[in-house]
């Protein structure tokens, strides 16, 4: 079960926890062209009734004994290294949900246990798949910013309905830090970050992040699930204007900027940008956890994938806990 699987044969995937994002990650892989859900597995059992016909088995050991190609890991974050591994000892291709694990050094293990085995690893970060995302870094990638400067990004809401077993930064957080690195094509260099505790929590609910990427963009993160209104923006500054994405709509608009910066450097005295033409492009709006599991299917069938990988998961993880320990701190920290 070691290397991929011959394309077009259909995937036998397995899927542990059946949760608030099992239970999609089940309706979802049923409706993949070339995956089929063997078996599924929850100890705690089967609240949401997404098994269908198949039988709720109690542990990751029972998971692997249905002879699986793959598996979807979608258990609480402080299970995810213990699953996984026993997963990559058996030779079975996985995605864990994000993050990878619950610490830096843990999600390291996994990653490593999963090349040494020469296995497909990937991480579930599925704000990479929304469309706005998508369609934003493809732009950016074909010049249309012309240099990057500076990418924001804002998630801010109402309290979860689901319990969770970390504060915001890990939960909510690192998917900017994630989608951030992806879309400027460049890992984080440094970080300082603000945090607080409001909601009677033991984990932090609102923070504020800066940082530098190793290629010069500047960023800045809002994040908190303690706000009346739920936003998702993220927004990418450049030389010729700006890209907006909502990605609660799917949504992207790109604002042209009315001066170009070969006119800056014509005048002695920068005037600063104007506001151009500004373009909402019409996007085909496909769910985002349908094509990740497209892209993970891929993975396995050798085709050209845009799975994340454990080494990518890992590097946010490292960045998750710099953010922490700056805010702990008060000192910005160097990665």
């Amino acid at each position: 079960m070691g290397g991929v699987i011959p394309e077009g044969r259909p995937v036998r995937m397995g899927l542990i926890g059946l949760g608030s994002m099992g239970r999609h990650h089940a309706r979802v892989i049923r409706g993949v062209e070339g995956m089929d859900l063997v078996a599924v597995a929850d100890p705690f059992g089967d609240k949401h009734g997404v098994a269908g016909g198949l039988e709720v088995l109690p542990d990751v050991a029972a998971l692997i004994g249905e002879g699986i190609d793959a598996a979807m890991v979608a258990v609480p974050t402080y299970l995810h290294e213990e699953v996984a591994l026993a997963l990559a000892e058996a030779g079975v291709h996985t995605m864990v949900e994000k993050p990878i694990a619950a610490t830096a050094a843990s999600g390291e293990t996994v990653a490593q246990a999963f090349e040494a085995a020469g296995l497909v690893g990937a991480v579930g970060y599925v704000e990479r798949c929304n469309p706005a995302l998508l369609e934003m870094r493809r732009r950016i990638a074909e010049g249309e910013l012309g240099e990057v400067f500076q990418i924001t990004t804002s998630r801010q809401g109402p309290f979860p309905g689901r319990i969770a077993d970390v504060g915001v930064v890990k939960d909510l957080a690192t998917h900017d830090i994630d989608l951030t690195a992806w879309i400027a094509g460049s890992p984080y260099a440094q970080v300082a970050a603000q945090v607080t505790h409001r909601s009677g929590r033991e984990h932090e609910d609102m923070v504020v992040a800066t940082g530098r990427l190793a290629n010069g963009v500047i960023v800045s993160h809002t994040v908190n699930w303690l706000s009346p209104m739920k936003v998702r923006q993220t927004v990418a500054t450049g030389e010729k204007g700006a890209f907006v994405a909502n990605t609660l709509t799917g949504d992207l608009t790109y604002v042209r900027n009315g001066d170009v910066r070969s006119e800056w450097e014509r005048s002695s005295h920068f005037r600063g940008v104007s506001e151009g033409d500004s373009t909402r492009f019409a996007l085909a709006r496909r769910e985002p956890l349908l094509v990740e599991q497209e892209a993970f299917r891929d993975a396995l069938w050798g085709r050209p994938s845009d799975v994340v990988s454990m080494a990518e998961g890992v590097h946010t993880l490292r960045v998750v806990e710099a953010v922490l320990a700056s805010a702990a701190t008060g000192q910005t920290v160097t990665l």
